[in-house]
């Protein structure tokens, strides 16, 4: 799963709030409420929202395993050993 929790934070670090992202930037609500359901975002809005920030890509967006792929993948590896 992939969490923009961290984009929050280097917002607070940056001083952008979401109403700058949306007045100043032309972010849409819509789209800032996909980061707040952790949804599909385009790597074009991320590259946008790295430029607005002036950020790495990692300062923004965390990969987390899922549980389920975590555990199909830890049963491969008891069935293979």
């Amino acid at each position: 799963m992939i969490k923009y929790d961290r984009l929050w934070k280097t917002m607070k670090e940056r001083g952008i709030s979401q109403y700058d992202l949306y007045e100043h930037y032309h972010i849409t609500k819509s789209l800032l409420d996909r980061f707040r359901k952790n949804l599909n975002t385009e790597v074009y809005t991320l590259d946008r929202i790295c430029t607005i920030l002036d950020c790495n890509i990692e300062d923004i967006v965390e990969h987390v395993p899922d549980e389920k792929q975590e555990e199909q993948e830890n049963n491969r590896e008891q069935e293979n050993s």
